[in-house]
């Protein structure tokens, strides 16, 4: 039996592995926000592990939407305990919806767009917004503004942690779970735009 060498052999070298290893370990330490080590600081470096507890004092998203109408979802958080939470976070699950279809790549689609999401609140998780350390007595505000893109029976749950690691885990005054979950429908019939007298305005009706 003959022997064929690889064509490229350079392929094959532990150190090309290793370089290989490196830059992939470079570019994941690249999507974690703030960095990896230089001047840059892990939103969760100095996570404290233990139980804090929170109240939510709002969650509001709107029951009864339409397609391509924009609507806003509001958490607001208060910490009731005696220290400072870590790292208020917010995870919501999910604007996105999956279709079973064998035949598709990538089974999500969204069911709304995300516009914009809490303000300095991004993170590399996927879903969850984080907004810094809570002191006791103190709120914070999660904004998502979002625009409905499919019509029918909509379910999105969220819910709340001290921290992004685990560690700093978030509860109720109770002992139970800061959670919850927004049930509505979007209607089919999209609301119609006009321009108002003023000629700047843009007024919305219908759906």
């Amino acid at each position: 039996m003959k022997l064929v060498q690889a064509p490229f052999p350079h392929l094959y070298d532990s150190r090309a592995l290793r370089n290989g290893v490196a830059a992939i370990a470079a570019l994941a330490c690249g999507l974690v926000v703030a960095g990896c080590g230089g001047g840059g600081q892990r939103q969760d470096a100095n996570e404290q592990s233990g139980n804090y507890k929170v109240q939510v004092l709002a969650a509001k998203f709107p029951s009864k939407q339409a397609l391509a109408k924009r609507s806003v979802m509001t958490i607001t958080v208060k910490n009731v305990d005696s220290k400072t939470i870590p790292n208020i976070a917010v995870t919501v699950k999910s604007f996105d919806m999956t279709k079973n279809d064998p035949t598709l790549a990538d089974p999500r689609r969204p069911r709304f767009i995300l516009n914009t999401g809490p303000r300095g609140g991004d993170t590399a998780y996927v879903g969850t917004s984080a907004l810094g350390p809570l002191k006791p007595g103190q709120t914070k505000t999660f904004n998502w503004d979002v625009t409905a893109v499919v019509a029918g029976n909509y379910s999105l749950k969220y819910h709340v942690a001290a921290g992004l690691t685990g560690k700093a885990r978030a509860i109720l005054a109770s002992g139970g779970q800061p959670a919850g979950e927004f049930k509505g429908t979007v209607s089919g019939k999209a609301p119609q735009a006009k321009v108002a007298d003023d000629g700047h305005t843009i007024v919305t009706s219908g759906g």
